[in-house]
């Protein structure tokens, strides 16, 4: 497969392709001619690299996903404390977004929004820190 078919076929750009094959993630054959040719097992990997990273997983832990994914002597104790660390930094996300929406709910619950200057939001937003 040329590197169009296996971006189709995965579902992953051509150029983030061209991205992982420069980090060393995947290595596709390359023909006489240069051109890259890809193999069944690159496909699942870009497939596996792309719901990997759709889920937030860094590069990083990618490329630990991966390797633990072709080892097939692998603990899966190894695959969930990747996935769990993950999943407190997601939560851990979602309560500060969680935060922030709370504050500027607030925020924009007291400006009266009418022609007049005084703003509770640019006030919150210009006050001092310390």
């Amino acid at each position: 497969m040329n590197i169009g078919d296996v971006a189709k076929a995965s579902g992953v750009p051509a150029k983030t392709i061209r991205y992982y094959e420069d980090i060393d993630l995947i290595r596709p054959q390359r023909g006489e001619n240069g051109y890259r040719h890809f193999r069944e097992t690159d496909l699942h990997k870009l497939a596996f690299l792309g719901r990997a990273r759709a889920l937030g997983f860094s590069i990083a832990a990618c490329r630990v996903l991966l390797a633990l994914y072709e080892d097939e002597g692998r603990s899966s104790s190894e695959v969930k404390a990747i996935a769990s660390e993950h999943l407190q930094e997601i939560d851990r996300k979602i309560a500060d977004l969680s935060d922030m929406r709370d504050t500027l709910a607030e925020l924009v619950e007291s400006c009266a929004g009418d022609n007049r200057p005084d703003c509770p939001i640019l006030s919150s937003l210009a006050r001092k820190v310390g």
